[in-house]
């Protein structure tokens, strides 16, 4: 059956003195929950220079860790995790209406990840990423949801030009400011020896995907993994909150899908 080893670490930086990052995760308790439910992990970062980027970051968090936890046996991973950021969107969004957050403004990015059999769904909003890591080479899974992103999608600007721009932080997508939000979902089949990394902002702009590969490919569990990446990252910059959740997969349980329902393939 799909067996993790899953190892997390956050550091506010250099610079700030508070950390807007947050992360979660659902462990199953038994083997039949791992069929049931699945995993799940989350990392948010909240966004600088709004005013409760941490309040932001923590309740989306808090609601999809719960509402995973509390979610009907069996249910599709694919159409919950977005639903779930939906959720959690809808959550941040309603804060600013409170009497003690009226006139605040609040917005958190989000990139979780869920697990079960041989499957991982990644659904994401903004520039949080999600990194696989596949004997020795590394891939990012998402694409940022960013104004520099786009403008080297359709060509207005290059790969290296993203990097020098002063827009590079402008979100386009975000969890809070509208009461709708559209997530971007990715499936992936695991392999045996795989490794997801969810990270921050002030993780994937210190280091490149060669740098992030390299650090995890390395003989050590994966909560030294996850420290090592974010010392790695606030030693090169630490301009900002740094979070790295590693999940390695030690093994799968391979499955085939009949309208929509898995089924355990013959051994």
């Amino acid at each position: 059956m799909l067996d993790v080893q899953f190892g997390q670490a956050s550091d506010s930086g250099k610079v700030r003195s508070n950390n807007e990052d947050a992360m979660g995760s659902f462990i199953p308790a038994s083997r039949h929950q791992a069929r049931s439910h699945g995993y799940l992990f989350a990392v948010a970062d909240g966004v600088g220079g709004l005013d409760l980027g941490e309040v932001a970051s923590t309740t989306a968090i808090s609601v999809i860790v719960e509402e995973f936890a509390e979610a009907q046996a069996g249910t599709m991973l694919i159409s919950l995790l977005p639903r779930l950021i939906q959720h959690a969107n809808a959550a941040v969004h309603d804060l600013t209406l409170n009497a003690e957050y009226r006139g605040k403004r609040m917005a958190t990015t989000i990139v979780a990840c869920a697990l079960r059999y041989d499957q991982a769904i990644v659904s994401h909003v903004g520039d949080s990423r999600c990194y696989l890591v596949r004997n020795g080479c590394g891939k990012q899974i998402t694409q940022d949801h960013t104004l520099v992103n786009e403008q080297m999608r359709i060509g207005l600007i290059s790969a290296g030009e993203v990097a020098l721009s002063e827009s590079r932080h402008v979100l386009l997508r975000s969890l809070g400011p509208e009461l709708f939000i559209s997530a971007e979902t990715t499936a992936l089949t695991l392999q045996t020896g795989d490794t997801l990394v969810l990270c921050t902002d002030g993780l994937h702009n210190s280091m490149s995907e060669a740098d992030i590969a390299a650090i995890i490919s390395q003989n050590k569990k994966a909560d030294e993994l996850a420290n090592d990446l974010v010392a790695h990252a606030v030693d090169i910059d630490g301009g900002d909150n740094t979070t790295a959740q590693v999940i390695r997969i030690r093994s799968v349980e391979q499955v085939g899908m009949y309208r929509g329902r898995p089924y355990r393939l013959p051994s």
